[in-house]
């Protein structure tokens, strides 16, 4: 393992400071751009920022992040549905409970939320070597919001995306059609409380269908 000298290890603290100030400072300018539609944010030392806005200000948070913070390279949009599996659906689990079980209580991730569904978009400078993730709660009545394509043309097959799988209807959209469903599908696969139909009928795929290493008995 290589070990980092003092010198270089003072200039990497020194680094991750000028970041994490860097970053403060946009967090500065989203707000002052977005006035009562920025919400709140969260700095992960030296990693990342997150940042949260109104749904009516998604688009101008965009906006803002690509014309004042040099965020001109898209990198994804996604949905988060924050609610607990009510079918105890994990990657430890060999079957789903048979029948839905109280959910447990929903807990938002970094810069907080307070809906079950919320957008998030990952926006990057390159100039600067630093991205921000902006995300948006969505009423649990109005699974709606303004499209980016606007802003960032890249966002129209992440939009479709999103719409299919779970039901966020993207406002100024030119084209929602599905990409991976038949269009006669019901339902919206990555919501928590959709049910995975295969997982009724046999184990998970994986924790029981192991092969053997060769040379191993299985004994």
């Amino acid at each position: 393992m290589t070990r980092l000298s003092s010198t270089e290890t003072e200039a990497a603290v020194d680094a991750g400071q000028r970041s994490d100030q860097s970053r403060e400072a946009w967090a500065a300018q989203l707000g002052d751009a977005l006035g009562d539609g920025y919400v709140e944010h969260h700095i992960i030392p030296g990693s990342d920022l997150w940042v949260r806005v109104s749904r009516d200000s998604w688009a101008d948070a965009a906006a803002a992040a690509r014309d004042q913070l040099g965020c001109r390279f898209f990198d994804w949009l996604s949905a988060i549905d924050w609610l607990p599996s009510p079918y105890g659906r994990d990657m430890d689990a060999q079957e789903d409970n048979p029948q839905p079980k109280a959910a447990d209580p929903i807990e938002q991730g970094h810069a907080g939320g307070q809906t079950r569904l919320q957008m998030v978009v990952r926006l990057y400078s390159l100039a600067e070597r630093m991205g921000v993730t902006i995300k948006a709660d969505l009423p649990n009545d109005d699974l709606s919001i303004d499209t980016l394509i606007p802003v960032y043309a890249g966002a129209n097959w992440h939009e479709r995306e999103a719409w299919e799988m779970f039901g966020i209807h993207f406002n100024g959209h030119p084209d929602l059609r599905h990409i991976y469903l038949p269009g006669e599908f019901e339902g919206n696969p990555l919501r928590k409380d959709f049910p995975l139909l295969a997982r009724r009928v046999k184990p998970w795929p994986g924790i029981v269908d192991v092969e053997l290493f060769p040379g191993e008995d299985g004994s």
